[in-house]
């Protein structure tokens, strides 16, 4: 069997997405970002890795890309800058990864001739919600240098399908949580404050609605799209039509924990204000319609798999610190 391409596969949602496709039989390389000491990010401790083939390279670099596809039938592209805040400090970063690293999978997948090829999108693409829910015909409003990365990257996508025919898919999730996510989102930080005592949470801005969606249900959308032959030339939202404040989403898991807790602004976790993103809430029609994808998980229930993980690696949390 031709081998499934995952780039990112070392992060938060491409490990788990790497793992399911091992657990379905399929044959997988991971593409893990290239480092002196050779380490994969999350596969490093993972049971299934030496399932997988691991292949050590960079999507900046096009060789590098181009050789990871070899014998490959699709890719699975999620590799990006994602922390929104670190790219004020250096927008050019984010060209460099999320839109010249679509362009190198692009282009790469047309010469190799790949039978499909999904992007992995965001819903920070919306900007603040003008209708509710958000679907996929909203209008793309760039708030953050990250989110105009990434609607560059979509739109590049986008045109290759229409220039080429190459075979493109856009997967669009709404908020990600659970296992693994780092403590540059706000579910981490709250629960790794938490868990070190504090009884009154830093956080940023905590007006803000999110459509959060468990990891595991985000992975299973992204199959669904891969696997839909309906869903080529198109962009596919991941959601669950509802939504919360992060106020509300503190409490809520303050009680799962068992606390009660205060919240504390710390200036330097808050948006610049015309680039906060203020409401989403998904319209998942599209994914429901064209796929038998539905959610899993409850919040409370991801909520509780995502404490757990966090309990049992708490070391790995620096809950005094801003993580950008």
């Amino acid at each position: 069997m031709s081998k499934i391409l995952i780039t990112g596969a070392g992060g938060f949602i491409g490990s788990h997405l790497a793992e399911r496709c091992v657990e379905l039989g399929w044959a997988v390389r991971a593409l893990v970002r290239y480092n002196s000491k050779n380490q994969w990010g999350f596969l490093d401790r993972s049971p299934l890795a030496r399932e997988m083939e691991i292949f050590t390279g960079d999507v900046r670099d096009f060789d590098s890309v181009h050789q990871a596809l070899e014998g490959c039938r699709a890719v699975l592209h999620l590799a990006a800058l994602i922390g929104i805040p670190y790219s004020y400090s250096s927008p050019l970063a984010y060209l460099q990864t999320n839109v010249i690293g679509a362009y190198n999978i692009l282009q790469a997948a047309r010469l190799r001739g790949l039978e499909t090829v999904v992007l992995t999108s965001t819903s920070e693409t919306y900007g603040t919600a003008q209708y509710v829910p958000i679907d996929e015909n909203h209008p793309q409003t760039a708030q953050s240098p990250y989110a105009a990365s990434k609607i560059a990257a979509d739109q590049l996508a986008l045109s290759y399908f229409r220039s080429f025919g190459l075979p493109v898919k856009i997967a669009r999730p709404f908020n990600t949580y659970g296992p693994r996510q780092s403590a540059r989102a706000i579910i981490p930080t709250i629960i790794s404050q938490i868990l070190a005592g504090r009884r009154v949470l830093q956080l940023g801005n905590v007006t803000p609605t999110r459509d959060l969606t468990f990891v595991k249900d985000t992975v299973e959308g992204i199959l669904a799209i891969y696997q839909s032959p309906a869903l080529v030339g198109e962009v596919v939202n991941i959601g669950q039509d509802r939504e919360i404040a992060m106020g509300d989403l503190c409490h809520l898991i303050a009680a799962l924990m068992g606390v009660t807790v205060e919240i504390g602004a710390e200036a330097e976790r808050l948006r610049p204000a015309s680039s906060e993103v203020e409401r989403l809430r998904c319209d998942p029609a599209r994914i429901k319609s064209r796929t038998d994808w539905l959610p899993r998980y409850s919040l409370e229930q991801g909520l509780r798999e995502t404490v757990a993980y966090l309990q049992d690696h708490r070391e790995e949390y620096k809950p005094d610190m801003y993580n950008r």
